[in-house]
């Protein structure tokens, strides 16, 4: 049986022939792994995936984008990037991402060159484009191709043709970075982005999948999928000592539930 979407699929498979091959900046994420899944296929040993490694960077997420490229396959390196070190990243501002992703694709395109690919992919789809996202900007003003908007692929569309490919990674939760669960304006270190990083590690150890903690000083906001706010509650005692261990005084949970990019909702106040 032919997966659903099958016409768009075709026609990513197409427009990555055209390319001959590519750099795919790889994060383990749904529409990265997808896209490095095909990209593989249709390429081979002509697709490379890279991932770049910061403070910023889960260590379980960093340990996914292996495990996935390993089970595909596909070829796969790490790379260090420093834009922790850059002020105007770690000050924080609402275009953090541009600076993120303008050092990954410097990277991505000086290896591409040194190595001979002709194009740096990556995993964006069209949903992505309705969103506050300032490392689009970044992608366009690098040159970076976005084969899944080019297929006009959405994210439910992405999801559904990896389930139907058999892909483990289909139902994966969204994941960012860790300087995303803190304030704009608020200042990135690796001190916050570590504390950030125990409590989430706890709160999966729970048996929690959709987290995100947002720094708030003192407080940990615990963002968790509405379906576990039952679960979470029910594991009050565990997190709050989790959190504390964390080097939070205080322990939140955010009764709306998890949101993506909810932090983005200060945008028209900061501005």
């Amino acid at each position: 049986m032919a997966p659903m979407n099958s016409e768009k699929l075709d026609r990513l498979k197409g427009i990555l022939r055209e390319m001959d091959s590519v750099i795919v900046a790889y994060s383990g994420g749904l529409d990265s792994a997808f896209m490095l899944t095909i990209a593989h296929e249709v390429l081979g040993e002509r697709a490379l995936g890279l991932t770049a490694v910061s403070p910023s960077l889960p260590a379980r997420e960093k340990e996914d984008a292996a495990r996935i490229a390993r089970d595909i396959g596909a070829r796969h390196e790490f790379v260090e990037s420093q834009e922790i070190h850059n002020p105007k990243y770690a000050e924080n501002p609402s275009d953090r991402c541009f600076y993120c992703k303008s050092e990954l694709y410097t990277i991505t395109e000086a290896t591409a060159q040194e190595r001979g690919f002709a194009f740096v992919i990556n995993g964006t789809n069209v949903d992505d484009l309705g969103d506050y996202r300032p490392g689009i900007d970044a992608a366009n003003n690098a040159g970076v191709r976005s084969p899944l908007v080019e297929a006009e692929l959405h994210k439910d569309e992405v999801r559904a043709i990896a389930k139907e490919m058999g892909l483990d990674f289909w139902d994966k939760p969204a994941a960012a970075c860790l300087s995303s669960r803190i304030p704009y304006g608020t200042s990135v270190t690796p001190e916050r982005l570590a504390q950030v990083e125990q409590l989430e590690d706890a709160l999966h150890g729970l048996g929690l999948r959709k987290v995100r903690v947002r720094y708030h000083g003192e407080l940990a906001r615990i963002e968790v999928g509405k379906p576990e706010l039952e679960a979470a509650f029910a594991h009050r005692d565990a997190i709050v000592k989790a959190g504390r261990g964390a080097g939070f005084t205080f322990v939140t949970l955010d009764l709306a539930g998890y949101k993506t990019g909810s932090l983005n909702q200060l945008l028209p106040v900061l501005q």
